[in-house]
């Protein structure tokens, strides 16, 4: 047995040295190498220790005391807007009070005048008596109420679309949207002026961002004709990439209306979808608030998503998305506002559904909303030294400088002198306010002008009037 064991073994290691012979070189060279650098890595050290030294006592207490820290922030002045703001007493109703002092508010986005409204603040305190004050849970833990429910169902009966999705904060609104569709390697075609809860959405998903020029549609096309001419080049890669165009209603940072009807059109020839964000535009426009699609006479299924606050018409907190059932229902699994966050505070759910009913139950309240915008923008035409930004429907109006200064920050020193102007006089204005290092497109300085249904005439034209003698003062 040992001797049959014994001649195996010879007979193995006669076919290794065979093979060995008939290997190609080639073969036989890389084996060598490999076992050289096998060899190599097992006695070589696997660093290097460097020669040093040692410091004494002395020494070491002279580079600790020369040693200063960096800043955790850059150094800030003391004049600084975001360190001196102004303090607003009681509610930022019609009449407002800032740092003690009454005035008509111009300042605020309560285009109906519901955040004071009787009927509105008696849901709100109904709803806390049964509720209680939050709800302490995400949607999807315990976070769900009957009334979440309910104003989901009213949104969208009110839109008219399938089905409506409600956040708790409005900015995360379509910063969640956005990403919870478009993913890497996607496409996104976005307006150049679009407002930050925008950019911070497409920054969290990663696509691929190409900007247009605000409200201009020929160079809209044009980068959709190139993206054509890159689809056809790589077809596998043109089937899995998604594309959309993000637009706002009514523009938070110039108060134009986008071109939705050629839009439409764009987007059923180069095959993209559209989001419309409507934050400024919905309870404004079209005749019975329901936004910029009514506003064109649009039928509401062209466009893929809609989204808005409801901190602006509806006086209340949060935000909204409506569209088809299973465009909505996405959201639920991947709106990362709506799965991480404390759903809304039911109050503020209640306030809502009661501000929609004031909005079904008195339809002329747009028109009237209309007349005032269009009064107020008329008068401000004309004033020297400022640019009147925006449509004459807009109840967000921009006044920029006709010229700069020679620096953004003697602009916005010059525009806030016209606001304290109008302040001491009892007109609330404000500045419109931009993180100047993360905005894309930077947007020039301006003054804010906000219109509301309560405003009577004469309030508006004494605005308009104060509004041009603070700047034949400050700046002429």
């Amino acid at each position: 047995m040992a001797a049959a064991v014994g001649v195996g073994q010879q007979w193995v290691l006669v076919e290794m040295v065979q093979a060995f012979y008939e290997a190609p070189a080639y073969h036989l060279i890389l084996e060598g190498i490999l076992i050289l650098w096998i060899i190599r890595l097992l006695f070589s050290k696997t660093y290097k220790l460097q020669e040093r030294s040692d410091l004494t006592p002395k020494e070491k207490e002279e580079l600790i005391e020369e040693w200063q820290p960096e800043p955790l922030v850059p150094p800030v002045s003391k004049d600084h807007p975001a360190l001196n703001y102004n303090i607003v007493s009681g509610p930022p109703t019609h009449k407002i009070t800032v740092n003690d002092k009454e005035c008509i508010n111009f300042a605020s986005f309560n285009f109906l005048g519901l955040l004071d409204n009787e009927k509105v603040k008696n849901a709100a305190q109904a709803s806390l008596k049964k509720y209680g004050v939050g709800t302490c849970g995400p949607r999807g833990f315990y976070g769900t109420f009957d009334v979440h429910l309910e104003l989901e169902e009213r949104l969208a009966k009110f839109m008219r679309t399938e089905e409506a999705i409600i956040y708790s904060y409005g900015f995360a609104t379509i910063a969640s949207a956005i990403p919870a569709y478009s993913k890497r390697g996607d496409i996104v075609f976005v307006d150049e002026a679009a407002c930050f809860a925008i950019q911070k959405g497409l920054q969290a998903s990663r696509s691929n961002i190409k900007l247009f020029k605000h409200n201009d549609m020929v160079d809209l096309e044009r980068l959709l004709k190139e993206q054509e001419s890159e689809d056809q080049k790589n077809p596998r890669k043109a089937r899995v990439t998604r594309r959309f165009i993000v637009v706002e209603g009514l523009y938070m940072n110039t108060g134009d209306v986008c071109p939705l009807p050629e839009l439409i059109k764009l987007k059923y020839k180069y095959k993209v979808r559209i989001f419309l964000e409507e934050s400024l535009s919905f309870g404004v426009l079209g005749e019975h608030g329901r936004g910029i699609t009514e506003h064109f006479g649009i039928n509401i299924d062209d466009i893929d998503l809609i989204s808005a606050n409801m901190e602006n018409s509806l006086a209340s907190i949060g935000g909204f998305c409506c569209g088809r059932s299973f465009v909505i229902d996405h959201q639920r699994l991947s709106g990362q506002g709506y799965c991480f966050s404390a759903s809304l505070p039911p109050l503020l759910a209640a306030a809502a559904i009661e501000a929609l009913n004031i909005m079904e139950d008195n339809p002329d309240i747009f028109q009237t909303l209309q007349g005032k915008c269009k009064r107020i923008h008329r008068a401000l035409q004309g004033i020297s030294g400022l640019k009147l930004v925006g449509e004459s429907f807009s109840p967000a109006l921009h006044l920029q400088l006709e010229e700069s200064c020679g620096s953004r920050e003697n602009d916005v020193k010059l525009l806030k002198r016209v606001v304290d102007y109008c302040m001491n006089s009892g007109i609330a204005l404000t500045q419109a306010r931009y993180l100047e290092k993360e905005e894309k497109c930077l947007p020039p300085p301006s003054i804010r002008v906000v219109i509301t249904v309560e405003q009577t005439e004469q309030e508006l034209d004494k605005a308009a009037s104060l509004i041009k003698e603070a700047a034949q003062s400050v700046l002429n």
